[in-house]
């Protein structure tokens, strides 16, 4: 938070509107709110089907000899534990901030999102990495057992995949434990299909083959999820919004606004966005009217409801001072 602990420190104490922005937003109890309550029984559903039948698919494999209802079952066990972590995320997002964690818990959200991508990734090279022992030595596959002990985890993992489904979306942490649950997903539907094929042809490979093939599917989701929470973690500007065309549109739209610079967006958890920036004003302007301005139209037309306003007159403070930007 090095950009907002740097802005902060210039921030107008007579700007009661940000002050009254800091603390609305540690304690939300609107929309955002109820949806971020009902994610979180989502969740531990999600993460009590999974974890349920990872035992029993777990015995099935060790059982059947197959490495495609092996390989869903640690699947299915690391999820099981992500979705709990999601869950503690989404417990924990509700605390308020605090002295040393002034903006709250939101980025734990992030941070679990991310933890998430990261053992995903981790399951799918080593599942192709048994597939390429596998493959080089067929070992021998109760194909019918292993039928029956797929089919019921795909139900299972249908009934997660809606129940997430109904939440948020959008958030990582919720597209983080969706993906954990289409691969427990992908994972069953593969060892129904390298059930069938054996069952059909006694093409023993065919287990292996279709691992590496679920193992594939989930390694790209995998990646585009670490990196869009490594982008938030990094406080990098979410991709959607233009820092200069916003500055442009404030200057334009904001009468006694001469030039705005120093402008720093962020996201707390990939949906709700932070904004510091200095505005440089005209002589004669007042503060106050531009300062409520400019956060007024930062939250109706680019949904910043979180800004720190520095007003200027003449010189920026900060000129001569070393600053990263």
């Amino acid at each position: 938070m090095a950009n907002a602990s740097h802005h902060a420190s210039h921030s107008h104490d007579h700007n009661h509107d940000h002050d009254d922005g800091a603390h609305s937003h540690g304690h939300q109890h609107g929309p955002g709110h109820v949806h971020v309550g009902t994610d979180k029984t989502r969740v531990l559903i999600a993460a009590c089907l999974t974890g349920g039948f990872m035992v029993a698919e777990a015995l099935g494999g060790w059982l059947t000899g197959s490495l495609a209802l092996v390989a869903d079952a640690g699947h299915m066990l690391t999820d099981t534990v992500s979705l709990l972590l999601a869950w503690y995320a989404f417990k924990i997002s509700d605390r308020p901030g605090n002295a040393q964690l002034t903006y709250g818990f939101d980025r734990v959200k992030t941070l679990v999102a991310y933890t998430n991508g990261v053992a995903i990734f981790a399951i799918a090279l080593w599942i192709c990495y048994e597939a390429v022992v596998r493959f080089i030595e067929p070992t021998q596959v109760l194909a019918g057992p292993m039928l029956w002990v797929a089919s019921a985890g795909l139900c299972v993992n249908i009934a997660a995949f809606f129940v997430l489904h109904g939440g948020d979306r959008e958030g990582l942490n919720m597209r983080g434990a969706i993906l954990h649950v289409v691969g427990d997903l992908l994972g069953s539907v593969a060892a129904i299909a390298a059930a069938l094929i054996i069952l059909a042809t006694g093409w023993m490979p065919a287990d292996p083959i279709l691992s590496v093939l679920v193992a594939v599917l989930i390694l790209g989701s995998a990646w585009r999820l670490m990196r869009d929470a490594a982008h938030v973690l990094l406080e990098g500007a979410p991709p959607e919004l233009d820092r200069e065309g916003i500055a442009s549109d404030l200057v334009k739209n904001i009468a006694g606004l001469r030039e705005i610079h120093h402008v720093h967006l962020w996201s707390l958890d990939g949906s709700r966005t932070m904004a510091t920036l200095h505005v440089c004003l005209a002589e004669g302007a007042d503060s106050n009217i531009v300062v409520r301005e400019v956060k007024a139209r930062l939250a109706t037309e680019f949904s910043i409801t979180h800004a720190t306003v520095e007003p200027e007159y003449g010189h920026c403070a900060d000129a001569g001072l070393a600053h990263p930007h």
